[in-house]
């Protein structure tokens, strides 16, 4: 009999499930259950999106692509970025398609880790990043956010958490799963310790649409810190997309062309039929991404002033498409108050600490859903939160 102990890596071994799945787990026994725990957009991908992945097909257009993904891919990514958010990037060397924004994450953390190299990870943030800079021989750093800052990064916050290993700071803003932003003021507040440093960033801006009285910023749109960022960005959730797994990372080119290096061995190329989506898209979704985030927009203040109403506490987010309440008041641990919800009145939310110690004592809601189930999410949270007052 094998020893599979012995056979697994001891680095993966190491590294715990996620703590989103779990909850998932328990919800796929129940019917009648309402998700507030899914981030993923409620939308169908838009008709001429869909079409223009359907055509591809009828046309066999069903072959490999070029490693760093088709030529009109890469061209409308460059058209996207500077038209919507100023940032200006060669289509040919600082560009590549992924498949999804996880792949690019990893490769550019796996590009810039050496053993030992430390990444700083503001937290609460998204699972992936901590696991996969362990896996790139990496050491994860957490920095903790407060709500009373709006979970955005201070400066001194970044000065406290460098040592001599630092290599790379993740920005994951707009933040999944708090809601909060970085301002550009909030931006240039760090550059002069970023710089001193030499620290590569590693801006997540998969929501970077998804921002309500403001527009979005990059590190990469501030100059001097242009050439020390590398951007993740994605089709998943500003087009409804997630499941056509299309993302793309732009950054300086000596950067970028390692990462290719790492995904013609790893993954080849992204899905062609995705990739001529992607396309329609770039170039004809704009409306498609307003509309959206005026829907969203509802949802977002229906949901945070019906949570203040029942007694919970919820500083207002300004992006993506989460709340991230605070539940210490009713005495019950992020867990705990999540597994009883979801066994007592099939409302599924997610442990506040699966996204990082910092996040013990809150809970993350999805507004990605329709407003009769963010309703009826909010009569049974009333009627949960009543029970433990008896």
């Amino acid at each position: 009999m094998i020893d599979y102990n012995s056979v697994i890596s001891q680095r993966v071994q190491d590294i715990k499930p996620s703590g989103i799945r779990k909850f998932f787990d328990i919800l796929e026994t129940m019917t009648d259950a309402i998700s507030l725990g899914v981030g993923e957009p409620d939308f169908q991908t838009p008709w001429h999106i869909r079409d223009a992945g359907i055509y591809s097909l009828e046309k066999g257009f069903t072959k490999y692509t070029s490693n760093a993904g088709m030529t009109d891919v890469r061209r409308e990514i460059c058209n996207y970025l500077s038209r919507r958010f100023d940032l200006h990037y060669d289509m040919n060397s600082q560009v590549l398609v992924t498949v999804g924004g996880s792949e690019a994450i990893d490769l550019a953390i796996r590009c810039i880790t050496n053993p030992g190299d430390e990444i700083l990870i503001p937290e609460p943030s998204f699972v992936c990043y901590g696991p996969i800079a362990s896996l790139a021989s990496g050491v994860p750093v957490p920095i903790r956010l407060v709500a009373d800052n709006e979970f955005r990064l201070s400066p001194e916050q970044l000065e406290a958490a460098i040592t001599p290993r630092t290599k790379a700071l993740v920005l994951p803003y707009p933040s999944n799963p708090t809601g909060g932003i970085m301002e550009r003021e909030d931006l240039e507040k760090l550059v002069p310790i970023l710089k001193q440093h030499g620290i590569i960033v590693l801006s997540d801006e998969i929501y970077a649409e998804l921002t309500y009285g403001q527009h979005h910023v990059s590190m990469a749109n501030i100059p001097e810190m242009y050439d020390q960022t590398i951007v993740v960005n994605g089709m998943s959730k500003c087009y409804s997309m997630t499941g056509w797994r299309l993302g793309y990372v732009c950054g300086p080119g000596e950067l970028i062309a390692q990462m290719t290096k790492i995904h013609q061995y790893a993954i080849m190329s992204a899905p062609t039929t995705s990739q001529y989506a992607a396309v329609e898209a770039l170039k004809n979704g704009d409306e498609d991404i307003e509309a959206m985030k005026e829907e969203y927009d509802g949802r977002r203040r229906y949901l945070v002033n019906g949570l203040r109403k029942l007694g919970l506490s919820c500083f207002e987010p300004k992006g993506a498409f989460y709340v991230f309440p605070s539940i210490q008041s009713t005495g019950l641990s992020s867990e705990e108050f999540c597994e009883r919800l979801l066994v007592e009145q099939k409302v599924a939310c997610i442990a506040g600490n699966a996204f990082g110690e910092s996040g013990e004592g809150f809970v993350r809601m999805c507004y990605a859903a329709s407003m009769q189930n963010l309703e009826e999410a909010l009569r049974r949270i009333g009627l949960f939160l009543d029970s433990l007052k008896k």
